[in-house]
């Protein structure tokens, strides 16, 4: 099989001819820090990784974003930004987005790693009703996903995401105002967090159905703010789990094959995920790591309803393990969570300084596990 193949057969719950292993979102940061300015797809290709290439084309985030360029202006939402630090390790950058009815703010800082809110967009409650107004919901560039689509080839999959600072409905607004105040407000005003939730979906939806035609393997939706570390399973079942529904499905009516991404904690959400509709449940963080049960832990609860992705310590073992602890480590997880197939081998979330012997010792020890 060539990597497509074995991560297809993997998403579909089969047994490949060997054990898959990728990486979620390959970062900036390491490609130029450690590999040399290597694209993602070269830098799956010189490990010996089946590659997972994240295609955002026109689906402009805060993170993902230059920090002298707006990430989407049209004439109803002007995003004004003043750079107040284009220093790489110092990058801060303040928002005033001009709309018919009023002005919004939000500021942002980062570094070469990542970028991290400071000050959030929603600071009343009519501030939702300029987003549900005027905030812009792009349409995605085919040509340019099929040309990535095209130039990946068989080396492995081009993942898509759905519009929005994060995809799911829940997530996205946790990047719009404070995780704490979002989460009184469904005790406080809960019908006030359905209509945020409703005018983020609707325009989630819009921004899907311009998507079809569109060559992803894979499609991205939630967020780590659906995470069980992070709120209880009936914030869960009531204010993620209806708007999940809806964007699964909608993709489904595309052909697209659906991954869920919570980051964290699965625990007391593991029927909430199998709800939603998901093809794929991400990252199967372990417990080392921050996450709230072991990823065979979350497989045997599943029982084989879904794909699974991730569950490999990205700091404790990847970057700060011995060669020898990480082909322990590849070797459990193969036999713990890949037996019997349907298991994409992965990092549970990003890293930035792992040296690339640990990842060769990482593709190696892969490549070993085989059906």
């Amino acid at each position: 099989m060539n990597s497509k193949e074995r991560m297809l057969t993997a998403l579909r719950r089969g047994k490949p001819d060997r054990l898959p292993a990728t990486f979620h979102q390959w970062q900036p940061y390491h490609l130029a820090q450690y590999l040399g300015g290597m694209s993602a797809a070269e830098a799956f290709e010189h490990f010996g990784l089946d590659a997972a290439v994240q295609c955002s084309a026109d689906m402009p985030q805060f993170w993902a974003s230059e920090p002298d360029l707006p990430p989407g202006s049209t004439r109803e939402w002007r995003d004004e930004v003043a750079v107040v630090s284009a220093e790489p390790d110092n990058r801060v950058c303040h928002h005033r987005i001009a709309t018919p009815e009023g002005v919004l703010t939000y500021k942002t800082a980062g570094d070469r790693r990542t970028t991290w809110i400071t000050e959030y967009l929603i600071k009343r409650d009519e501030d939702v009703e300029l987003i549900r107004k005027y905030m812009p919901a792009p349409r995605l560039d085919l040509a340019a996903v099929a040309r990535a689509y095209d130039a990946l080839g068989d080396r492995g999959i081009l993942r898509g995401f759905v519009w929005g600072d994060q995809a799911g409905c829940w997530q996205h607004a946790a990047c719009l105002m404070d995780i704490h105040e979002l989460i009184l407000a469904t005790y406080d005003k809960p019908d006030w967090v359905h209509g945020l939730l409703e005018a983020l979906c609707e325009k989630k939806l819009r921004t899907i159905a311009a998507m079809r035609g569109a060559k992803f393997d894979l499609v991205e939706t939630g967020g780590g703010a659906a995470s069980s570390t992070l709120i209880s399973p009936e914030i869960h079942r009531e204010f993620c789990l209806p708007y999940d529904r809806r964007l699964h499905d909608a993709l489904h009516e595309l052909g697209f094959l659906v991954a869920y991404h919570t980051c964290g904690g699965t625990r007391g959400i593991e029927e909430l995920i199998v709800a939603n509709g998901c093809d794929a449940s991400e990252t199967l963080a372990p417990r080392s790591i921050g996450g709230n049960q072991e990823p065979w832990e979350f497989k045997a609860k599943i029982g084989g309803r879904l794909a699974l992705i991730g569950g490999l310590d990205q700091f404790n073992v990847l970057t700060r393990g011995t060669p020898r602890e990480i082909r322990a480590a590849v070797r459990a997880l193969f036999e713990r969570v890949g037996a019997g197939g349907g298991y994409i081998l992965s990092a549970a979330d990003h890293f930035f300084d792992a040296p690339p012997e640990h990842i060769r010792a990482y593709a190696e020890a892969a490549r070993e596990c085989v059906y």
